[in-house]
């Protein structure tokens, strides 16, 4: 590899950290909200930055155009359906959490249920954050730029090796922002690395389309549209293509509720709001940002699909099974789709952007790790007249152990069949039980704490023995995994009604007003949501059979 990919790599990096060591070193950082939400400061643009950056790391960037390799346009349905949950975020979610003046979900929880709920939260989310996201950034991450910059060949050593050598560079480098620079910090890098990531990101599908086509754009594109047209449908509505178009009603716009709504990691950034107009406009800003990423996460899958038919690029196999079906490391070729049509001059900027996009996610995740278990376990259970200073003393020791945690349980991901869809099933056990138990506890003002402790046990124990034990199948009928989620949520909200019924709260709930921000709603919330859906159904039709695949 030449200098000049490292260069530039190194030169973007540097700079992505001095500006936000500029933006943040006036901060008060020994106090809780100066260092979990950044003395509720940040502006629109740069929360919707923060939450699309978030969002779209390595994980979602290999791991959803993997899934594209192998299924094509239907899996597309993870981002679009995000669309309308953001709108729900910003209509229904945030105005709640800030009229509370809350900092974290699980203290939103101990309002409506109690300090027992707040404390069965916490641990559930540290166990999601832990098990189910922050190792999964590590490896994707890993496998990513080690593709891209060839850390084997360059290093000399093992796939293994530089595997293990990648994950340990990221989670210390990305642990030092979380840890030592807070939340600011951590927004103001992502920010400013989303607008590299979003020129980056749309580059690549550019390159790829010209060097499908043999020089011309055109002809690319018109080998996705006639060569294959049923992988760039994106209604699911071929049986082999991955996401079937009716699990988007059940358990797909429920998931997505969960991770735009209630989910820690995701939320924190909306906290952190000067008003409630600015968070729904910067929530409102990454729903039209998640319209734009399909072309980032979904487009290079597809076709990668096209240049591995063609020998142009190489996709491991992973395993060939006993009747001779061959299973492609999927994960492998967005990478590989990269690292083929990137010259060497972009190639540093896209691994910068790439880089940041990493650490984005992950000093996130150690951030809000940090904040539940300072503000909700140590203050709330270990030392509840601890001062603020140890407070954030207590987050920043706590987020350097569970690091090395999440480093040592990356490597183990590789197993997996698939990283996008374990990485899913894996956080299905928590995400609907924990978004059903808070969604109830809004709609319903009479509902007792009983409700939470009853539903939450239940709904984790039913998923878990639907997927892992019987697979989805029932015995009469099998179906997707993504109904099994949508089965548990409306068996929560059943045994939750009955208990209701059962223990009603002799005085209903009445949701108190802290006045940490104000709360109005921003003038243009409506029509921005409106056009946002409208741009939503217009994708899924101009990807249809009554638009370019009409032929």
């Amino acid at each position: 590899m030449s200098l000049v990919p490292l260069l530039t790599f190194v030169l973007f990096t540097a700079f992505v950290g001095f500006i936000s060591y500029l933006k943040s070193r006036d901060e008060d950082l020994s106090h809780s909200t100066g260092y979990f939400l950044a003395g509720r400061s940040l502006s629109w643009y740069v929360i919707a930055g923060s939450l699309f950056l978030t969002n779209i790391s390595a994980e979602q960037l290999t791991g959803l155009n993997g899934n594209a390799f192998s299924f094509g346009a239907s899996v597309m349905a993870w981002e679009t359906t995000s669309v309308i949950t953001l709108i729900v975020l910003a209509v229904f979610f945030l105005p709640r959490y800030l009229k509370s003046g809350v900092t974290t979900v699980p203290q939103f929880l101990e309002e409506r249920y109690g300090t027992g709920m707040r404390r069965v939260s916490s641990f559930i989310f540290l166990y999601a954050l832990i098990i189910g996201f922050l190792p999964f950034v590590l490896y994707a991450g890993a496998i990513t730029l080690g593709k891209l910059f060839d850390v084997s060949g360059l290093l000399g050593v093992s796939e293994s090796s530089a595997l293990w050598i990648m994950i340990v560079s990221l989670g210390v480098i990305g642990g030092c922002y979380a840890v030592f620079g807070g939340l600011k910090a951590v927004a103001v890098s992502d920010s400013i690395n989303g607008v590299g990531l979003v020129v980056g990101g749309l580059i690549i599908p550019v390159l790829a389309l010209i060097k499908l086509g043999g020089g011309d754009m055109g002809s690319g594109w018109s080998i996705l549209v006639n060569e294959a047209p049923e992988r760039m449908r994106a209604a699911g509505v071929d049986p082999d293509m991955g996401i079937p178009w009716h699990t988007l009603f059940t358990g797909m716009i429920l998931i997505n509720l969960f991770y735009w709504c209630t989910n820690q990691a995701i939320v924190q950034r909306a906290l952190a709001a000067k008003t409630l107009a600015e968070g729904q406009k910067g929530v409102l800003g990454a729903a039209f940002l998640k319209l734009i990423g399909v072309s980032m996460l979904v487009l290079p899958g597809i076709v990668a699909w096209h240049m591995h038919q063609k020998g142009i690029i190489d996709v491991p196999v992973k395993s060939v099974g006993e009747d001779g079906s061959v299973v492609f490391h999927h994960d492998m070729a967005y990478p590989l789709l990269v690292r083929e049509v990137l010259p060497a001059w972009l190639t540093g900027f896209f691994g910068a952007v790439m880089f940041g996009a990493i650490l984005s996610s992950f000093n996130s995740g150690v951030n809000s790790m940090s904040t539940l278990f300072s503000l909700d376990i140590y203050k709330g259970m270990i030392r509840k007249d601890a001062s603020d200073e140890q407070t954030v003393r207590a987050g920043k020791i706590f987020g350097s152990i569970l690091i090395v945690v999440c480093i040592i349980i990356a490597p183990v991901i590789s197993q997996a069949d698939g990283l996008y869809t374990f990485m899913r099933t894996i956080m299905a056990v928590i995400n609907v039980p924990i978004l059903t138990v808070i969604l109830f506890g809004v709609i319903s003002k009479r509902g007792p704490a009983l409700c939470g402790y009853i539903g939450l046990p239940f709904g984790m124990a039913f998923f878990a023995f639907a997927n892992f034990y019987l697979e989805n199948d029932f015995g009469v009928f099998k179906w997707h995994w993504l109904h099994s989620v949508g089965l548990n949520f409306v068996l929560m909200m059943l045994v939750m009604t009955i208990v209701r019924y059962l223990k009603p709260m002799p005085e209903p709930y009445v949701q108190k007003e802290s006045g940490e921000v104000e709360i109005r709603n921003w003038r243009y919330l409506g029509l921005a949501s409106g056009v946002a859906v409208v741009l939503l159904v217009a994708l899924y039709v101009v990807f249809s059979d009554i638009g370019i695949l009409n032929t």
